[in-house]
């Protein structure tokens, strides 16, 4: 059922990666100065986040929490997928990784989570232990289980109970969400209700779909985006519908950046003044180049925001604070 909110909501959800997100399309050579400035530049979120009372989930790779190789290497789950697209997989060069953070800062971020679980107001949720494809061939029900079990675990270790989930590559899987509920996850990122958003695998993400979306981006072609909440009681997890792709600054004439900031702004002012959620979702790899460029948009937007709760009442939300207030009936 569809739940009409006491006032807007805006979300913030990252998809925290590093390299395990791009080993698929970039070497690690091409990737080091990105992720270099990725990691410097998340300090960064987290300092603006904290100035306009930014609440965010942070859904991040299992592998990052981890200290050392050998601890990565022994926990590894007893089955693994075994993708028809092999370069999709994060196993295939992990022999090869560095030893621990300091050495391989590509690959290991335990401080980074740290600082992030450690900020007022930020969820630290999993993006699945591995960068799990969930739609791709050759993988299944039991490989994912595996997965989840020891990404949930190596949280632990650093006492961060995960609520949320955002699947890689947004392949929701629905056949998996009551595995995601075995483990305690309450809340995972939907995809946009529109056909060019709809859940893919990789190969059936044509340049047409992707050309569309990006059109999108700049002109309204789906609507504001701002949704309702839907809920059906004890049925776990609750979907967090998703509203846009906060896409990085990308050297686009002036005139450009400003219909792709307006087209954000608008739909943020539609749920504001509707009782709507809008969810805005990035990587923090995206602001690994052009950072400055990239956190003058953010700053642009999250004032945006603050007019907006001025003037509406919109309110800053978690993906797990949103879910938990559903659930009880506070929403």
């Amino acid at each position: 059922m569809d739940i009409k909110l006491k006032k807007s909501c805006f979300i913030i959800s990252l998809d925290f990666e590093l390299y395990w997100g791009v080993q698929h399309r970039l070497s690690l050579e091409e990737s080091k100065n990105i992720l270099l400035n990725t990691r410097s530049a998340i300090p960064k979120i987290l300092n603006i986040f904290i100035e306009n009372d930014i609440h965010a989930t942070w859904a991040t790779v299992g592998f990052l929490f981890f200290e050392t190789k050998d601890e990565l290497l022994n926990s590894l789950p007893n089955r693994i997928p075994q993708y028809k697209n092999y370069r999709l997989s994060s196993y295939r060069n992990i022999t090869n990784i560095g030893c621990n953070e300091k050495e391989d800062p590509f690959h290991f971020a335990p401080s980074l989570i740290k600082q992030i679980a450690s900020t007022n107001h930020q969820e630290i949720g999993t993006h699945t232990l591995s960068h799990y494809y969930c739609l791709e061939e050759s993988q299944d029900s039991d490989m994912f289980r595996d997965d989840l079990a020891v990404a949930m675990n190596i949280a632990r270790k650093y006492d961060i109970q995960i609520k949320s989930i955002i699947f890689p590559k947004n392949q929701i899987n629905t056949n998996y969400l009551p595995i995601c509920a075995e483990f305690g996850i309450m809340s995972y990122r939907q995809n946009q209700d529109n056909w060019i958003y709809l859940e893919r695998d990789t190969n059936s993400d044509s340049l047409l779909i992707r050309g569309i979306r990006l059109l999108d981006n700049y002109i309204n072609i789906t609507g504001y985006n701002s949704n309702f909440m839907t809920y059906e009681p004890n049925k776990y997890p609750i979907a967090i519908p998703a509203s846009r792709l906060l896409k990085p600054y990308a050297k686009e004439p002036s005139w450009l950046l400003a219909m792709k900031i307006h087209r954000i702004l608008s739909d943020m002012t539609y749920a504001a003044k509707n009782s709507l959620i809008y969810h805005l979702w990035w990587h923090p790899h995206n602001f690994g180049q052009h950072t400055e460029q990239n956190l003058i948009i953010l700053d642009n937007i999250l004032q945006h925001y603050n007019i907006l709760k001025s003037e509406y009442g919109m309110e800053s939300l978690n993906m797990n604070e949103i879910s938990q207030r559903v659930i009880n009936g506070e929403a």
